[in-house]
C-alpha cells in the first residue's frame, strides 16, 4: 500500500471516527472534511470508495443503529429517541428508519418485546444490524 492511500485512508477512518462518537451532534460534509483534511468534494468520493456509502447514508446509518437499540432498552418516547440520535424531524426519523430496517420504529419496539427470550447478543447484532438503504 503506498503512503498516499495510508493516509487517506487514516484521514477516512478520522472522520468516520468521528461520526461515530459524535452521531448526534449536527455533523455535515464541511466539518467532517476538516476533520480529514481534504476538500469537501474529495472527502464524498474517498469515503465512498472507502466504505462502500456516501458519509451521510452511514450517518444515518449509525443513527438508526443507536436508535434501534433505544427502542429495545428504555421506555423513552419516539419522538424522543428520534432527537437523541440527531434527527431534526419525527418525520424524517420514520421515513429513514423504515428504509433502513424496513419497519416503523414503533413496529420494530413492539415486535422485539413481544420475543420468546433472551437471545444470545452476538445472534441479536447479526440479525438487527441494518446492511444499507433497500
Amino acid at each position: 500500500m503506498s503512503r498516499a492511500v495510508e493516509q487517506s485512508n487514516r484521514a477516512m477512518l478520522r472522520a468516520r471516527d468521528a461520526m461515530d462518537r459524535a452521531y448526534a451532534d449536527p455533523l455535515d460534509i464541511p466539518a467532517l472534511a476538516r476533520i480529514a483534511l481534504v476538500s469537501e468534494a474529495h472527502f464524498i468520493r474517498t469515503f465512498r470508495a472507502t466504505f462502500g456509502e456516501t458519509p451521510h447514508r452511514y450517518l444515518q446509518r449509525r443513527r438508526v443503529e443507536r436508535a434501534m437499540a433505544m427502542l429495545v432498552e428504555t421506555d423513552r418516547d419516539v419522538t424522543e429517541i428520534c432527537y437523541a440520535v440527531g434527527f431534526s424531524s419525527l418525520g424524517s426519523f420514520s421515513r429513514t428508519f423504515r428504509q433502513i430496517v424496513g419497519e416503523s420504529p414503533s413496529g420494530y419496539r413492539s415486535s422485539r418485546s413481544a420475543g420468546d427470550g433472551p437471545v444470545p447478543s452476538c445472534f441479536a447484532k447479526a440479525w438487527t444490524r441494518p446492511s444499507s438503504f433497500g
